[in-house]
């Protein structure tokens, strides 16, 4: 069955029905399809990609919500494409375990796959992410992330946008010079990539790393922003397992996040050049050892979110791990 669009009157977004995915398998039934010799991984690999058995769109000709939205279309159907990255062939590795020039080989995958895509005819948008541990609904833990191609920009990353031509600056290049002159909530810094608690963190432990270059997309990264986006990565996510330990000394179970990269959209270029700075939000689900932070009624129902954990202390408390 394929996923369908409808459209919501109230918030005027629309939203994605994936009737389908329900029965999906939360666990393999038999080990694990990320290794070599798996269902999804037959012949070694460094890095791999395939389109995701249980895909959250449907191939199909281009779609135009404003034109949808003007004519009164309350549904449509949910064009582009989802894929799967596996980062390794180590059912254990991490990407704060694995070195440096691996991680490199996952960035510059994600920069093949969001130049590939960006050449479908129903694709707008590519966005990158990562959704690791049980506690944020990763039922494989193998490491690995995802990759969705949207026929529309979503609402966040477009509001990003919106923001930044409407002010017309770059918002991230302004927020990252405000942060890099404060300095009190870098986690860390390079040549070419800087990781920060924003000031407005809505999310407890939450970090943006971001491309100290004002480069749009993981295609126009050169070599030397992607061996620092690798290692960024590398520091910041293997910061998050070593943050919290037992009364032995031990490191606590592995730190679940939710990741995401914000790029250009694929007619960004038709702008002045403002909108898209390549960047990447996490968004950790705790907010101290075992404890969850859950987002309540209050921040769903208001749309604010309330974050226990200040941005300073989370900082400090990651400079020093």
């Amino acid at each position: 069955m394929p996923g369908e669009l409808r459209f919501d009157p109230l918030t005027r977004e629309w939203v994605s029905i994936v009737g389908h995915r329900q029965a999906r398998p939360n666990l393999p039934d038999s080990g694990c399809p990320f290794c070599v010799g798996g269902l999804e991984a037959p012949d070694p690999y460094e890095v791999r990609w395939f389109t995701n058995r249980w895909p959250a769109f449907d191939e199909g000709a281009p779609i135009d919500l404003a034109a949808a939205e003007a004519a009164g279309t309350r549904m449509l159907p949910a064009v582009g494409t989802t894929e799967v990255v596996l980062y390794s062939p180590d059912h254990d590795a991490t990407i704060g375990t694995l070195a440096v020039p691996q991680v490199r080989k996952v960035v510059d995958l994600w920069a093949d796959r969001t130049t590939a895509l960006y050449q479908r005819d129903d694709v707008e948008y590519v966005l990158v992410f990562e959704n690791r541990g049980a506690e944020v609904g990763a039922t494989i833990s193998h490491p690995h992330g995802q990759i969705y191609a949207f026929a529309f920009v979503p609402p966040v990353p477009r509001r990003e946008a919106e923001v930044a031509r409407a002010q017309g600056t770059c918002t991230v290049c302004a927020e990252l010079e405000r942060e890099l002159a404060d300095g009190a909530r870098i986690v860390f810094e390079s040549d070419t990539w800087v990781a920060y608690v924003p000031f407005a963190s809505a999310y407890s432990y939450g970090v943006r790393i971001v491309a100290r270059q004002h480069v749009a997309s993981f295609p126009a990264l050169d070599g030397a922003g992607r061996d620092g986006l690798a290692s960024a990565l590398h520091d910041v996510l293997g910061r998050y397992d070593r943050l919290w330990h037992d009364d032995d000394g031990h490191a606590a179970a592995p730190f679940p996040y939710l990741l995401w990269f914000h790029q250009a959209a694929k007619h960004d270029a038709e702008h002045d050049g403002v909108a898209a700075h390549l960047h990447a939000h996490t968004a950790p689900p705790l907010r101290a050892p075992g404890v969850m932070r859950f987002v309540a009624s209050g921040e769903v129902g208001g749309g604010t979110l309330s974050n226990p954990v200040v941005p300073e202390d989370a900082a400090a408390t990651l400079r020093a791990v």
